[in-house]
């Protein structure tokens, strides 16, 4: 029987329970200290609107998916519980590998109560297998197209088990994202913008190039140019470009942030260090507005680099990158990968050079995470070198550096988390946080909170890690 009145959609993410969402310890005994839990709590609120939390692109996309006779609404469990006293003929869940477990309790729970669940995400598309039990209906893939045939089906009572698309999305077609629906106060800004999707290259230990194809697909620029004049009607602040290199094409981001100049905008993106080396989109970047970006420096070793085929820049081209980016009046996060194969206990004295040479507003120092799905998920699993049952998608976590999940191979478990402790210790102070503050070439604030935040949470990924040592 077709109900009377609109089909009610509920779109929801989730919050990840440790780093910027979370800001606490894996272990229970520091919970249970007063001060450290409300220090963790109100760090953590803090961390949200400071580290700049923006709406979920994926379900934003969605959510303006138009079909008569449906309404959307997204909840995004970081600031919001779930609104269960309303009727909802769909609740959907992006789900992601390392969230799964809490994707699928979650699921189970709402189906419990008498609801539908759709799932969907990078882990549907890769492990469907694994979801199928947990969801009456699947979404795989990019859902730009498929979402629609979704909600016509919902509407009509015809829902399918599952839904995958023949092919990619074109990009080019008109979409424009409504932004209306979310409250603004909770972000840092509302104005995120994609302009293509996909990755020519093949780095083993990321599954872009997997979700979204080898080839990089764009957007009009006419189209973007439109959302971005559109969206900064709305909400006067600043630009989030997600897109996960945005001077991967350096053709089109010439022509589109060129066009993007007069309209006085402030944005931040990522990119790759190769900008460095584009001297006339590095200069028009400035122009358009452009105050930070994150690089994936990865590894600064040549063996490490060669040995996960980040390949798309020499070691010995990094410093030199970033000099010219900051010259330019550009700030940079710089993100590392410490335990890479080809990484010793030398590493981390080279990366703190590096990092005291090229002046690097923000260094990440990450640890490998080898995601279910990827190449290097694979090959560690072959040599025996995981840390945790790859069969069992609860013991995938995402931490923030605060899990060892594999075994790195010249360097003893021990060793490595005492160096890793130690490196992060010296980066990551009070002092340091004001010293990158004052020097940095924009956005001197944002610079400062980072470091200081970070300071924060590397301390509990300190902590938790020399906990992984201690007998269970």
């Amino acid at each position: 029987m077709i109900m009377a009145g609109p089909k009610k959609v509920l779109l929801v993410f989730l919050a990840s329970d440790s780093g910027v969402d979370g800001a606490r310890s894996l272990f229970e005994e520091q919970s249970k200290n007063p001060a450290a839990a409300w220090m963790n709590r109100n760090i953590g609120n803090l961390i949200k609107r400071t580290q700049f939390a923006i709406p979920p692109l994926a379900l934003l996309i969605l959510a303006s998916t138009e079909v008569d006779g449906v309404e959307q609404t997204i909840c995004d469990l970081r600031f919001e519980e779930l609104p269960l006293g309303e009727s909802w003929n769909l609740i959907g869940i992006s789900v992601q590998t390392g969230m799964a477990a809490e994707a699928f309790r979650l699921a189970d729970l709402l189906r419990e109560k008498g609801f539908r669940v759709v799932l969907g995400g990078a882990h549907v598309t890769l492990f469907p297998e694994s979801c199928a039990m947990h969801a009456d209906v699947l979404v795989q893939g990019e859902a730009d197209d498929i979402w629609k045939r979704v909600l016509m089906d919902l509407r009509s009572n015809t829902l399918k088990p599952i839904y995958a698309p023949e092919g990619y999305p074109d990009l080019t077609l008109r979409r424009p994202l409504k932004t209306g629906m979310l409250r603004k106060q909770r972000y840092f800004t509302t104005n995120i913008v994609q302009t293509g999707r996909g990755c020519p290259f093949s780095c083993d230990f990321c599954n872009v190039h997997i979700l979204n194809g080898n080839r990089y697909r764009k957007r009009s620029i006419d189209h973007v140019v439109e959302e971005v004049r559109r969206l900064g009607s709305l909400d006067k602040r600043i630009f989030f470009f997600v897109d996960d290199s945005i001077n991967a094409n350096e053709e089109y981001a010439q022509a589109l942030f060129k066009r993007l100049v007069p309209l006085n905008i402030t944005w931040f993106g990522q990119a790759t260090t190769t900008l460095g080396r584009q001297p006339r989109l590095l200069e028009t970047f400035a122009r358009s507005g452009c105050k930070a970006l994150l690089v994936g420096i990865e590894s600064i070793e040549p063996s490490s680099r060669d040995r996960h085929n980040k390949t798309q820049n020499r070691s010995t081209e990094l410093a030199e990158s970033i000099v010219a980016i900051r010259k330019a009046g550009i700030s940079l996060y710089g993100s590392f990968i410490y335990g890479l194969d080809g990484d010793t206990l030398a590493t981390p004295s080279a990366i703190l050079d590096f990092v005291k040479t090229t002046q690097l507003d923000v260094p990440g120092i990450n640890i490998l995470r080898p995601n279910p799905g990827t190449t290097v998920f694979e090959r560690l699993r072959e040599e025996n070198r995981l840390l945790f049952d790859p069969e069992d998608i609860s013991a995938y976590r995402y931490t923030f550096g605060q899990k060892m999940l594999y075994k790195p191979k010249l360097i003893t478990l021990p060793d490595f988390i005492d160096s890793y402790s130690k490196l992060t210790a010296k980066l990551f102070t009070v002092r340091n946080a004001f010293k990158r503050g004052l020097t940095a070439p924009s956005v001197k604030p944002a610079v400062m909170f980072f470091n200081l935040f970070y300071a924060h949470l590397y301390s509990l990924s300190r902590h938790d890690l020399k906990k992984q040592l201690e007998p269970s």
